[in-house]
């Protein structure tokens, strides 16, 4: 079989188009160089305000912000008191670090199966799979779209555990009405380049909990408090402080602090845009028969970060890696979110063997990511759905 590069003649565009791209105007440049001319480059007052912006847009009651989505998962799994000896749950549909957190602590990962419409955890599957070892299930809101929250959190009060959302897709997004980040017990977020806002790395945890804030902001910063509630000694000076806990250092910058509050003025066109590229990909898609179109819940109205091709193999005639190649040749450059976690060769020297979640293998081997980002043109989305649909036809079954 020839390469699919030539199934149509030329590409369908000279330029190439990438599947993320971060959109950075002046208001954000000038967010930053005001910080750079004061007195604070780190540890200074944008944190605070940040902190209290991200309370504001997503009606969490705490947020502490962080150097990144992974510093987050690992305060967060902390916060919960996950240790040695204990089990996380959570899903191998997702990036490393949603069940590296749980290794960080001491504890075990157990993988749950997804739902094959949706592609996020499935309830059931965590309730099937919760033992007395249990501690908490790190939730992840896969490609934006929410995780079923409400049946999640019943469980988990039913059997004590705290629920980790894994929300580095999902800012933007509401379920049932209110912001997800003031739902779950904790929720975390990530900000780098290819999620819906940005300060270049960073990430956050929010939280209706005090008890949890407190501890959050302590595994933030080595462990270490100025506070006298929570010191053990009386303090010899103003200097004084306490290491109560071992954290390490995860703060974030005041320039990225900066950075971030302007891209978050930018939230609402961010959603609207993605809103309209899912539409037009999803109208399009839901004519081919060889496509299979993510299905959402209705309690979730999803600003999306990633969009999810799925191939049906049984009428194609050629498989993922082709298809890939194909929309590379016409100048789409695409991404496959995710490889199971535990395919990756530490899981299997841990003990992680394949063939623990069959629908999330499935989907694995036949999923490709397509360009959504806000600066996408109409033309650019056109030439992606144009691109697709070649392929698509060109290799029918």
């Amino acid at each position: 079989m020839d390469k699919p590069a030539i199934c149509g003649g030329n590409p369908i565009r000279d330029t190439k188009i990438f599947y993320g791209h971060q959109y950075i105007d002046d208001a954000d440049i000038q967010a930053v160089v005001d910080v750079l001319k004061s007195d604070y480059l780190t540890c200074g007052p944008k944190i605070t305000e940040l902190e209290e912006k991200l309370c504001r847009i997503t009606g969490a009651a705490y947020a502490v912000v962080c150097s990144n989505g992974t510093a987050a998962l690992h305060m967060a799994c902390q916060a919960a008191g996950v240790e040695e000896g204990d089990e996380v749950i959570t899903t191998p549909i997702t990036f490393a670090a949603s069940a590296n957190c749980a290794l960080y602590c001491g504890a075990r990962p157990v993988f749950a199966d997804i739902n094959e419409e949706t592609y996020n955890i499935d309830p059931q599957q965590v309730k099937a799979l919760t033992t007395e070892k249990t501690k908490a299930v790190v939730a992840v809101d896969f490609t934006g779209q929410s995780v079923e929250l409400e049946p999640l959190l019943a469980h988990c009060r039913a059997r004590n555990l705290v629920l980790i959302e894994d929300g580095a897709h999902v800012i933007g997004t509401r379920y049932k009405g209110k912001c997800n980040g003031s739902i779950a017990d904790m929720t975390t977020l990530s900000f780098h380049p290819v999620k819906t806002v940005t300060c270049g790395e960073g990430g956050a945890v929010l939280t209706n909990s005090e008890t949890f804030y407190k501890k959050l902001l302590l595994y933030r910063s080595h462990g270490i408090t100025r506070n006298l509630e929570q010191m053990a000694h009386e303090p010899d000076g103003p200097w004084y402080y306490e290491q109560t806990a071992l954290g390490m250092n995860y703060r974030m910058t005041d320039m990225q602090a900066a950075l971030l509050m302007s891209q978050l003025d930018k939230l609402p066109m961010f959603s609207v845009r993605r809103k309209e590229i899912v539409r037009a990909y999803d109208e399009a898609f839901l004519k081919l028969p060889q496509i299979i179109v993510q299905k959402e819940i209705p309690e979730s109205d999803t600003t999306r970060h990633l969009y999810i091709l799925r191939l049906d193999k049984e009428k194609l005639r050629i498989d993922r890696k082709q298809f890939f190649e194909a929309l590379e040749a016409e100048n789409v450059c695409c991404n496959v979110h995710y490889i199971p976690t535990y395919y990756f060769p530490y899981y299997e020297k841990l003990g992680y063997k394949r063939g623990l979640c069959p629908k999330a293998e499935k989907l694995y081997e036949e999923i490709i990511s397509l360009p959504l980002y806000y600066a996408m043109s109409d033309r650019d989305v056109q030439d992606v759905i144009c691109a697709v649909t070649k392929i698509a036809e060109y290799y029918k079954r």
